[in-house]
């Protein structure tokens, strides 16, 4: 057996200094089995060293610098990560609210309800919201015990990352792969985010992880672990997470180290794992009656398998989305949620989020099977770049031509598959770097990150004008000097790694500290300076039309008010507090209650929206479909006051403005028609029955869309809140706090 100790190294001393270290895998025709220490040196875990000593050392066979840099890893991350945290407030109040209703109702907790009171859901499963709404309940409702598990969960994808790569690849590899991921922009902003994302992304890597461990022995119990990971991920976002099922299945069934029967029985069993990981909440929920439970939020008959089929799944896709704001343009066009086709993730709309590195992604890819295709059918190497790469290209191409709702920050499921490939493929080809096409590759790998780089800064030339230049010139240099890296001195060799390095991945770095310097809330929330994410853009350097990070035709969600406000831009407030600029506020909001809502009364306005009125999109202190309102003092005392006597303080239309009710109250609020204002739920006759039973105190004026959205909503779903607002108007006393204005449902105008 070849270990890695057994390795032969090109020519040349480490550009890390000192002995030269196994950078790359065994030989790609050995067999591939676990690297095992020497036996007669200790374990890092044997328990006569003492632990503090074992955990700084690491493994014996290590270089002593591999342990410290590794926590130096991921101490950075999580300082990068928790700067400036609270700056987002409450970040999504529509999850920050279904977490509070966690932290608040054991009930809601499991069902992922938006208020305590269990009305509705959110529309995806609950299992993201669960470590938020544990936190909450230990640490009392603020934005670092909302947000700080997201950072964990970011720490954590880093260090699953370093472990995959380092076990097969070396400590230099997982280094690489671990520090592409942490600064990569969208992976910044997702893992201080309050969506689903986090949790996937971490889980997709672990998946990865167990799968890879598993192609090295054809453990039974590795695969398993896999799909019990994939089950849960499937609680977190439903379908997304089965997006690199097809390419892990078939790396799995081809390359495995067993006979092809037990391949087959291995996988039917992790399909089994999966399916009770994920199914067993599922089939709680449609076991249970739907009367004691909430509807389920997203769909349009209170059922999760429609939710998952439908607006969670093949709708996404075909942008068939019924309850939905509409679709996308497909093959190539350019729709709702932006342009279509092969180069979607190239282009202005998403580019700077994720792309950096990704053209040296594709190469190094390329490389690494060009590089094995000799080799046996079990060679481990080989196999890590079928699963990381089969996954990225997988979920790149669903990415780029699903028609339906995409958002920029989707994309940080790429982030750990790049960083994988980029991490892998360097250092296997520094490997070979004696052979003129391996240095060559090294290089244009390099080239290719320096050249896209700048293209990626020229986008937003008054950012960093200068970075762009020292882009490109020091990736260029450091290419060359990679050319002849086996033939220089470790000096040299040194500084061609470090610049080559540094060049790849400063723009990134720029834009990711951008990102962590500013708050961001809403439902749709880009990464990098203002102007980097520009919704509707051709793909070309400067981009096209539309509003950064915005929906379609809509505002900027980053904290700033657009054309037809009349508020300034807010800062969050301080740790674990709400933003300044008026109780119950959120970041960016105008606080005087009357200016810009982030997301409406945008110069050419959202798709279908209506004027200010009963039901429309105006009104000061209303929430729109993007983010909450503003709650002023006023409002916040108005509801509180004998809300005890009550099932819900108050209802309003769609769960952004309800949310920021309830976050600012404490107290449940019902969402009329769930997120988008367009489910069925309530209907008419039961909202009537939940006032003539004294359940509702308030109804708030105004909110969500409601209807009218496009998507292709039934006549039922579109009337169904816009019925209880009429009803509601026509037979209740009106009552104006301010610029907000509520309808007591405890006083009726007339018998």
């Amino acid at each position: 057996m070849t270990t890695q100790s057994d390795t032969s190294h090109q020519g040349g001393a480490s550009p890390f200094g000192g002995a030269e270290p196994s950078w790359g895998p065994p030989s790609s025709t050995a067999l591939q089995e676990p690297v095992a220490p020497p036996s007669a040196a200790p374990r890092s875990g044997d328990p006569k060293q003492p632990f503090f000593r074992r955990a700084w050392r690491g493994r014996p066979e290590d270089p002593r610098w591999v342990r410290p840099a590794f926590l130096a890893l991921l101490v950075a991350t999580g300082l990068l990560y928790l700067y400036n945290l609270s700056a987002s407030g409450y970040a999504n109040s529509f999850y920050s609210a279904a977490v509070q209703a966690g932290s608040q109702s054991w009930k809601a907790l499991f069902f992922g309800s938006l208020d305590s009171a269990n009305a509705i859901t959110v529309d995806k499963p609950p299992a993201s919201l669960w470590p938020m709404a544990l936190s909450v309940r230990i640490f009392g409702l603020n934005s670092w015990a909302i947000l700080v598990p997201e950072v964990l969960m970011g720490v954590a994808t880093v260090g699953v990352l370093y472990g995959a790569l380092r076990r097969r690849f070396s400590p230099a590899a997982g280094l690489i792969a671990g520090a592409v991921l942490a600064l990569t922009p969208v992976a910044a902003l997702m893992f201080r985010f309050n969506n689903p994302d986090a949790m996937l992304a971490l889980l997709m890597t672990v998946t990865i992880y167990c799968v890879v461990r598993a192609l090295e022995d054809g453990r039974t119990k590795w695969l398993v672990w896999a799909g019990a990971a994939v089950g849960f991920a499937f609680l977190a976002k439903t379908l997304q997470a089965f997006l690199i099922l097809p390419p892990l299945a078939v790396v799995y069934a081809v390359c495995a180290p067993v006979r092809l029967k037990k391949r087959f029985a291995q996988l039917g069993l992790s399909a089994v794992a999966m399916v009770v990981a994920g199914g067993w909440w599922v089939a709680i929920v449609e076991l249970w009656p739907a009367s004691s439970r909430p509807y389920i939020g997203g769909s349009q008959n209170n059922s999760f398998l429609e939710l998952t089929f439908g607006y969670n799944g093949l709708g996404r896709i075909n942008g068939d989305e019924t309850g939905s704001v509409g679709g996308g343009g497909g093959g190539g066009g350019t729709g709702q949620w932006g342009e279509t086709g092969w180069n979607r993730m190239f282009n202005s709309e998403i580019g700077s989020q994720i792309s950096w590195l990704l053209p040296a992604a594709l190469i190094l890819f390329v490389a690494g099977i060009v590089l094995t295709r000799k080799a046996k059918r079990t060679d481990l190497t080989r196999s890590s770049f079928l699963a990381w790469g089969g996954a990225l290209l997988m979920t790149a191409i669903i990415f780029s031509y699903m028609a339906g709702i995409f958002h920029q920050y989707y994309t940080v499921a790429l982030a750990p598959y790049i960083a994988a490939v980029v991490g892998m493929g360097a250092t296997v080809l520094w490997e070979e770097r004696s052979k003129v096409w391996a240095s060559l590759t090294l290089a244009g790998a390099v080239t290719a990150s320096a050249a896209w780089g700048y293209v990626l800064l020229n986008r937003t030339p008054t950012y960093l004008p200068w970075l762009k230049w020292l882009v490109l010139i020091g990736g260029l240099v450091g290419a060359l000097g990679l050319i002849f890296a086996a033939r220089l001195g470790r000096q040299l060799a040194l500084a061609a790694v470090g610049l080559s390095f540094v060049a790849s991945v400063a723009g990134p770095t720029a834009y990711t500290l951008s990102t962590v310097n500013t708050g961001h809330t809403g439902s749709i929330v880009t990464a990098g300076p203002a102007g980097a994410s520009m919704m509707g853009g051709r793909g070309g350097p400067g981009g096209g039309g539309g509003m950064r990070g915005g929906f379609p035709g809509g505002g900027n969600t980053q904290g700033q008010n657009q054309q037809g406000g009349n508020g300034t831009t807010q800062q969050g407030g301080g740790m674990g507090q709400p933003p300044t600029g008026g109780t119950g506020g959120f970041p960016g909001q105008n606080q005087q209650g009357n200016g810009n809502t982030q997301g409406q009364n945008q110069q050419g306005g959202m798709p279908g929206g209506g004027a200010t009125g009963e039901g429309g999109m105006g009104g000061g202190g209303v929430g729109g479909l993007l983010n909450g309102a503003t709650v002023s003092s006023a409002a916040k005392k108005l509801l509180e006051t004998n809300a005890g006597d009550y099932t819900w303080a108050a209802a309003a239309i769609g769960s952004q403005n309800s949310a920021s009710y309830q976050l600012a109250t404490g107290k449940p609020v019902m969402a009329i028609g769930g997120f988008n204002g367009t489910d069925p739920s309530p209907t008419l006759a039961q909202f009537k029955k939940y006032v003539t039973d004294g359940k509702i105190h308030y109804f708030i004026s105004g909110g969500s869309m409601g209807g009218g959205m496009g998507g292709g909503n039934s006549s039922s779903t579109t009337s169904t809140s816009s019925q209880i607002s009429s009803w509601v108007t026509a037979n209740f006393k009106k009552v104006t706090v301010g610029s907000a204005t509520f309808y007591d449902l405890t006083q009726p105008t007339s018998s």
